[in-house]
């Protein structure tokens, strides 16, 4: 039973928790990501769809966003996000294309 998450969910969540305390982040384990995976196709087809319709679906594209983060090393959107840190508020960056580069920034805005 359940009404919002079923029992048989929640016994998956307890005995991953179990399996590794230390456990990061539940999308992790071995069993909730068996229970993702063949289902990661078709939450794609509903956030596309919803999206080509113009419909809203801000917790699915959220949480669809969120476990693609999970699963690359690096976060390009981050980058984008230091980029306009250093452009706007001079908060300079580290880059990642030259090992053992200095803090630098790079004059967005200079004529």
């Amino acid at each position: 039973g359940g009404c919002i998450i079923r029992a048989g969910l929640l016994t998956v969540f307890r005995d991953a928790c179990l399996a590794d305390p230390a456990l990061e982040n539940l999308l992790l384990a071995p069993a909730v990501a068996a229970l993702v995976a063949p289902r990661l196709a078709q939450w794609r087809a509903v956030v596309a769809l919803a999206v080509t319709r113009g419909l809203p679906v801000p917790a699915l594209s959220a949480s669809l966003a969120y476990y693609d983060s999970l699963r690359r090393e690096r976060l390009e959107s981050a980058a984008l996000i230091q980029a306009q840190r250093d452009c706007f508020g001079g908060h300079t960056y580290k880059r990642v294309d030259a090992p053992g580069a200095h803090t630098t920034g790079s004059g967005w805005l200079a004529p």
